[in-house]
């Protein structure tokens, strides 16, 4: 695992925005040939939001920008660097980044993406915490339209998937605050259990493509549940020790939203006897690399000066991105 430790970056603001339009468990149910009760017992999921026909994926990232910089007081034309995670993008260039810095102002940023599908949030949260130069901004977001590649027929997906952006700004914080450290793996191997085959250079977009339904997101739901009981963990017990924290000293847990179910399977294993686990799943379902910082944002008002908040999010790839924060 690929660790780092960098205090004095810390989280200035949040934000989030949530489309208007609910998918309610009876519609999604009557499409993919389910009882609207079997995807509350088998996901916990209650409700998800869908993007707005004439939205894209930048269009909710920038909303959840404008909403972080709010918070922060931060101007957009102080950050240097625009960072979107997302599986999701507007198309395969530009960067959702790029329209992202210009829907905002953002006039003097570097702006890309990152994809590490639902794990993208950390993955670029350390990215740009990387990168940032001393007194330095950066935003970062996660934002995923599920709705538009998931098979409304296929029961295993769109029980669970919904739309939404979430966002930070990282700046200067004092010394012992902010981002402590951040552990980032991936494996490859097991890459086969998340993906979309189609529309890239592997099998290129075609009417056979469409046809067969290539271009639909597909999971193995049991691979990843066994693969999240396996290795998530032995990665959050390896990270904190190697950073000398006791599982004890943690005080939040903000994990990937990607099933309630699976969530509270996890978590009693996780060793954070005195953690509380934030969930926003039920309400909003599994928002991709949106999931952590709309949780985050949902939660930090219950966050007190000097707590310690753990991140952990995990997707296809199969990628697990842990960041340790000090409120």
């Amino acid at each position: 695992m690929a660790t780092t430790s960098a205090p004095g970056v810390g989280l200035l603001g949040c934000g989030a925005h949530l489309p208007d339009e609910v998918l309610d468990n009876e519609t999604v149910a009557a499409a993919a040939g389910v009882e609207p009760g079997w995807i509350e017992r088998k996901t916990g999921v209650l409700a998800r939001r869908r993007a707005a026909q004439e939205d894209a994926s930048s269009d909710l990232a920038a909303r959840a920008a404008r909403e972080a910089l709010r918070d922060s007081g931060v101007p957009a034309d102080r950050l240097s660097l625009v960072v979107v995670a997302t599986s999701t993008p507007d198309s395969p260039q530009p960067p959702t980044a790029s329209l992202v810095q210009h829907l905002i102002g953002a006039t003097g940023a570097a702006a890309f993406d990152v994809n590490a599908v639902c794990s993208g949030f950390v993955f670029a949260l350390e990215t740009a915490r990387a990168m940032l130069r001393p007194g330095g901004y950066a935003l970062v977001v996660g934002v995923d339209i599920y709705t538009r590649i998931v098979d409304p027929s296929d029961r295993r997906t769109a029980a669970l998937f919904g739309d939404g952006a979430g966002a930070v700004v990282l700046g200067p914080v004092e010394p012992g605050r902010g981002v402590l450290a951040t552990g980032l793996t991936s494996r490859g191997d097991l890459h086969g259990m998340i993906g979309v085959p189609a529309g890239g250079s592997r099998i290129p977009p075609s009417k056979d493509s469409l046809l067969v339904g290539e271009h639909w997101f597909t999971m193995d739901g049991r691979g990843v549940r066994e693969f999240v009981a396996a290795e998530l963990p032995a990665a959050v017990a390896g990270f904190l020790a190697e950073h000398g924290v006791a599982g004890e000293a943690v005080d939040h847990f903000v994990p990937h939203q990607a099933n309630l179910r699976m969530l509270d399977e996890v978590f009693p294993t996780l060793g954070l006897p005195n953690a509380r686990s934030h969930h926003t799943v039920a309400e909003y379902g599994n928002t991709g690399a949106a999931s952590v910082p709309i949780t985050l944002a949902a939660a930090r008002d219950s966050f007190r000066p000097g707590e310690t908040v753990l991140l952990a999010a995990f997707g296809g790839g199969m990628a697990i991105g842990l960041s340790l924060l000090r409120w």
